[in-house]
């Protein structure tokens, strides 16, 4: 594919205000940490769940999770659930959940499809008056709001040297001022640095040639400010401002699949995959005006999530662990030795979460979606449900894998085709 450059309006740049109040403009929320900003919501939920606002059933084959930002929702899909071809970007009004419009992503070479499903992986980053999108082959291209115009597009593989991992690029792409940061891999440098109004390079990670995985990119600011992902050789750090590579650790790493995004909290990281890769925490320390010194606190089996995701709340990280199911880990106190859970549950099949006014969202792979405490001492729940339609399409191997998103009182939850909204606001 030919790379599109057209320069955005710098009108456009300036009136470009950041995402505030309860919308969830990217991957993992407005911090990428899995929390949501809403507030005042249901504590537990009647039987059968929450009330069921809307459901659209056209978003196409994919696993990616909806942008919501004022009032509108963004989400990407396949029109063939076969061959993962002819994606496309939706937008709807969150209220009701009419389509307001529908843009073909221009796709290089047709979709993508495995055994384990077809169609986009990844989750809209809206920025302003534009909205950034990765399909499954690695087509990157900015789009307006308003109607899912092209402003530019190019190709991960193609203009930027990378190679498609085996179940397709699956990252969120991250805006940071007037960069974008993505993954391609490859021999000109595994993380890249692009301007965001026209997708020039800024900078590539030279030396650091790792193949894409399927994590999204992080910010730090310990010392030196910092992009941190997850590859195939486990955790990295780049510089911010040239793509030097800071620091690097064998947390998370594994030769199938690695897939979590890293949980930043202060002065520590947090990484994990599956595979029975386990987990690691890492402690950052100042070197200096623009170094930073990185410390293995621990490598261990306490964690071993695959791709549905940790979340830290007040200090203590919960998730999907091969290693006990369900568990509430008291991380920042844990050594190589000792890495018992504080509790562990299999009351929920393997599945994604997402944290909203001191409740979670766990999202199992089979459709069951529970509201559970964020309580450190035991598995408390507050209500559960199933969704109330399954999608038509073949799953061969796949399974429900779309975390749950929160956003405008509204809990969004995806399977292919269907996305559901569901009023989680609580009472006035």
């Amino acid at each position: 594919m030919k790379m599109i450059r057209v320069i955005l309006p710098l009108v456009g740049c300036l009136m470009a205000m950041p995402a505030v109040g309860a919308d969830w403009p990217q991957w993992r929320g407005p911090n990428r940490d899995g929390h949501s900003k809403e507030k005042a919501l249901l504590t537990t939920w009647p039987e059968g769940g929450p009330k069921l606002l809307w459901t659209f059933d056209q978003t196409g084959a994919g696993y990616g999770t909806p942008a919501v930002v004022g009032g509108k929702v963004y989400i990407l899909g396949a029109e063939d659930p076969e061959k993962g071809d002819k994606e496309f970007l939706t937008c709807l009004d969150a209220k009701d959940g009419k389509q307001l419009w529908k843009q073909e992503i221009d796709t290089t070479a047709g979709g993508y499809s495995t055994n384990w499903g077809s169609g986009p992986r990844g989750t809209p980053t809206v920025d302003g008056e534009f909205v950034y999108v990765l399909g499954a082959r690695g087509d990157l291209q900015c789009r307006k709001l308003a109607d899912g115009s092209k402003v530019w597009s190019l190709s991960m593989m193609k203009d930027l040297g990378g190679r498609i991992p085996g179940w397709g690029y699956s990252e969120s792409v991250l805006i940071d001022g007037d960069k974008l940061l993505c993954t391609p891999g490859g021999a000109k440098g595994t993380i890249a640095c692009l301007k965001k109004t026209d997708g020039s390079v800024v900078w590539r990670s030279e030396g650091f040639t790792d193949g894409a995985a399927y994590s999204s990119i992080v910010i730090s600011n310990v010392g030196v400010k910092q992009y941190i992902t997850l590859v195939p050789s486990g955790t990295v750090s780049v510089r911010a401002s040239d793509g030097k590579v800071l620091w690097k650790s064998a947390a998370g790493k594994n030769g199938v699949a690695v897939c979590p995004t890293a949980v930043i909290n202060d002065k520590y990281v947090f990484s994990t995959s599956g595979y029975n890769s386990g987990c690691g925490l890492l402690e950052l320390e100042p070197d200096g005006p623009d170094n930073v010194k990185m410390k293995e606190v621990y490598l261990n089996s306490a964690m071993i999530n695959h791709h549905g995701g940790v979340i830290n709340v007040d200090n203590f990280l919960y998730g999907f662990s091969e290693r006990g199911g369900w568990v509430c880990l008291d991380y920042l106190k844990l050594n190589a030795t000792m890495i018992d859970p504080l509790w562990k549950s299999n009351k929920l099949e393997k599945g994604s979460l997402t944290f909203a006014d001191g409740r979670f969202y766990c999202y199992g792979e089979k459709g069951v979606c529970v509201l559970l405490e964020a309580n450190s001492k035991e598995w408390k729940e507050a209500g559960r449900f199933e969704i109330p339609q399954k999608s038509k399409f073949e799953r061969r191997s796949g399974k429900i894998w779309t975390h749950p998103v929160i956003a405008d009182a509204k809990l969004f939850l995806r399977d292919h085709e269907y996305l559901f909204a569901f009023d989680v606001k609580g009472a006035d």
